[in-house]
């Protein structure tokens, strides 16, 4: 059987880092030096790849919509010479990246795996070996066609992944969805569908950076506080509200969010809890919220619903479209 081939693109991150005197640094070409020289990822078994370094490499604290973009240029170029793609990122802003990458790509029939590490690939006890070559195995041999994030033996739907543990191993989890795949002595698939291998040309929606605002509400936050945020130039406004979508029923709060939404601006629910999804209905609190033009979120996790918005406003699409979108599951974001 002709082996698959794979697109890496290392985009930097911990994966490929060496060691200095000054801590991990990123160097050019050591992340490629690195995988060609370990035997692992060149037996029988495993795909084909290439590897592109991206120049100069993007340390995820600085990741933002322009560098989507870059990524989702760069893989729609390469799209009909390869089985599969796997974009190796660091690990701070991963889940954002991967839940943009979801939106942007229309007709996907291909997988697209993001993945990374948190010590590098050359050090000892890298959990980079593990992550790579399963999500290289992944793309070659299971072709879930969506954007997934692949990390501790479990593959994520990618707007579905949000950075859990800041230093462990297991540093993503899925609270509203069960992973699309879990790797152990077999794999096995769980949410994940494989491609029914449609030919389409794939289709990449430009995404261009948008003002949203993020408010996290807290007991005895200071009307003056929220005002700040909903009177500069925002296009929309996340809440992240208590339990099921709760919020302080104080007149000037309750004026201030209805004030924002009949200038234009977007107002979005999204509950503080780790799992579980808003239902403004249940709480008077909550239908004060409704009142005053406010839209559930459901279960999506903030990087999903950041990138949505990104996605949705880059199209200029009339206000009440973006409203209604937002509550629509596009690509698997939403349970429904």
């Amino acid at each position: 059987m002709k082996r698959k081939k794979i697109y890496i693109a290392y985009t930097g991150g911990t994966i490929g880092m060496k060691q200095s005197s000054r801590g991990y640094i990123p160097a050019e070409g050591y992340l490629t030096e690195t995988v060609k020289n370990n035997a692992e990822f060149t037996r029988e078994e495993m795909p084909l790849f290439d590897i592109h370094e991206y120049s100069p490499l993007i340390d995820s604290s600085d990741m933002s919509p322009y560098h989507w973009q870059i990524i989702a240029d760069d893989i729609k170029a390469k799209y009909d010479q390869y089985d599969g793609f796997v974009v190796l990122h660091g690990t701070d802003t991963m889940a954002y990246t991967a839940s943009a990458l979801s939106f942007m790509f229309e007709n996907l029939t291909k997988p697209v795996i993001v993945t990374g590490s948190q010590i590098p690939l050359s050090q000892l006890r890298s959990d980079g070996q593990v992550n790579l070559l399963n999500a290289m195995y992944l793309a070659a041999n299971y072709p879930i066609a969506e954007v997934s994030l692949f990390f501790n033996n479990k593959l994520f739907r990618g707007n579905r992944a949000t950075k859990a543990h800041a230093d462990g191993f297991d540093a993503f989890s899925s609270p509203n969805l069960q992973p699309l795949a879990q790797s152990g002595i077999s794999i096995k698939l769980k949410e994940g569908k494989l491609s029914p291998y449609v030919e389409q040309a794939l289709q990449v929606t430009p995404i261009t950076p948008q003002p949203i605002g993020v408010l996290y509400l807290y007991p005895g936050i200071n009307i003056d506080i929220i005002n700040n945020i909903l009177e500069g130039d925002i296009r929309a406004l996340i809440l992240l509200s208590f339990g099921v979508g709760n919020a302080p029923q104080q007149t000037l709060f309750l004026e201030a969010l209805k004030a924002a939404y009949d200038r234009g601006v977007v107002l979005i629910n999204l509950t503080q809890c780790i799992q579980g999804q808003v239902n403004m209905g249940g709480y008077a609190t909550g239908n004060a919220l409704i009142n005053c033009g406010v839209i559930s979120g459901y279960d999506m996790t903030l990087e999903a619903c950041i990138a949505k918005l990104h996605y949705l406003f880059s199209q200029e699409l009339e206000l009440e479209t973006v409203r209604h979108l937002m509550q629509d599951s596009l690509r698997g974001e939403i349970t429904r």
